[in-house]
């Protein structure tokens, strides 16, 4: 499924904006639904070229700068590109969520069982008994021994 898919890099003055540098932000939109981000770098207004996302200038400090925003680009490009070929759904968070390196951590059963068991043993003697604990134990240690050729006969 086709998705539109934009990036733009724009000044965010403060409300109490006086005069000096101001925040590059950028600004992720996928189907019309935003996600914006700091660059973490700044400019002044007076240089900015509002139609190419980019400062104006010959000098070291502004080709730094262009050359900052375009490797974001690049990036923010690659995360939509790896969400694609994953066949993941494409947001503006999740393309954000990409770009900054925030992926959903995968549990696993074994993960959440031994997390169950853990706070079971913490509650025997006040709310359950060894036995219980014990059972939970065994039944762990059945799960975790249990071939995936055996799981997957019973479905």
């Amino acid at each position: 499924m086709k998705t539109n898919f934009s990036l733009l890099f724009y000044l965010k003055k403060s409300k109490n904006y006086q005069n000096g540098p101001v925040a590059i932000y950028m600004r992720i939109t996928v189907d019309g639904k935003r996600s914006e981000i700091t660059t973490g770098r700044s400019c002044e207004p007076e240089k900015w070229i509002v139609a190419t996302g980019r400062i104006n200038g010959k000098k070291e400090d502004a080709r730094s700068l262009n050359a900052y925003l375009t490797d974001l680009q690049m990036k923010v490009y690659e995360a939509h590109r790896q969400l694609t070929l994953c066949d993941k759904l494409i947001t503006a968070e999740a393309i954000c969520d990409r770009f900054q390196g925030k992926e959903e951590k995968q549990t696993t059963l074994i993960e959440v069982f031994t997390e169950h068991n853990r706070k079971m043993e913490v509650l025997v003697g006040t709310e359950y008994t060894k036995g219980t604990a014990q059972r939970y134990r065994t039944s762990l240690k059945h799960t975790v021994g249990v071939p995936l050729k055996v799981v997957l006969r019973h479905f």
